[in-house]
């Protein structure tokens, strides 16, 4: 008979664990080269992370026990994002701001722990939350940007072609976009989430539909993201 590992009997589980006691809610960013980083490299350098910092983290029974962390909505490989977010389950309670500290001192510069709070309870999960993201899109060297943003939002519908998981489709971009505003070479975009995730990239190319000239490869940033409130975008661990 197998036992947990405070050493209580349990006949069913094949790798017992201890329970969740704590939820903790985490806001990290990706900055400077780190951008580049992908979702999957992320959570093996996290995972890294909890072990260095010694954080009590729970597991998953079975014969394969993985760490209780819960992603929502990354940016995609590219984005810089001062707004990525997961929750982690633990088996004692801690200090959310020592987690923090430990968290962000085992992480490489550029991968940045700027939060980290207790989720509430019966408060509904963490991805609920994520209902837009707000997007700073550096475009260097463009031109006629801010004609084209006005087109863009007076059209009802504009599509951009491209692949996906179950291949190529169009995806209505202006259906996602909840707000434009173009100055000089930047523009800000509130874009909603939605399946399949309207991108950064997908918002320049609109542009491009529209006359705006841009050249090369343009930065975005994830600046907020959270639930959406009269056409901004919230803090959602308030």
């Amino acid at each position: 008979m197998s036992t947990t590992l405070e050493g209580t009997p349990n006949p069913e589980a094949p790798n017992p664990q201890l329970p969740i006691v704590q939820k903790l809610r985490v806001r990290y960013a990706k900055r400077g080269r780190l951008r580049f980083t992908s979702h999957r490299d992320f959570g093996r350098a996290f995972e890294r992370a909890v072990r260095r910092a010694r954080v009590p983290i729970a597991y998953s029974s079975g014969f394969t026990p993985h760490p209780k962390i819960s992603y929502a909505n990354a940016a995609p490989t590219g984005a810089a994002s001062e707004a990525e977010f997961l929750e982690i389950g633990l088996t004692r309670v801690c200090d959310p701001e020592q987690v923090r500290a430990s968290l962000d001192a085992a992480l490489p510069p550029g991968l940045d722990v700027v939060a980290v709070v207790p989720a509430p309870e019966g408060g509904g999960s963490l991805a609920d939350r994520l209902e837009a993201s707000l997007w700073r899109i550096e475009l260097s060297g463009a031109s006629g940007v801010e004609a084209a943003a006005g087109a863009f939002l007076a059209a009802a519908e504009v599509a951009v072609e491209r692949m996906t998981k179950r291949g190529l489709r169009d995806i209505d971009v202006r259906a996602a976009v909840v707000g434009l505003e173009a100055s000089g070479e930047q523009i800000s975009a509130v874009v909603r989430a939605t399946v399949p995730t309207v991108r950064p990239d997908d918002v320049v190319a609109s542009l491009r539909q529209f006359g705006a000239e841009i050249p090369g490869a343009p930065v975005a940033t994830r600046i907020e993201q959270g639930p959406l409130d009269d056409g901004r975008v919230a803090d959602p661990l308030a």
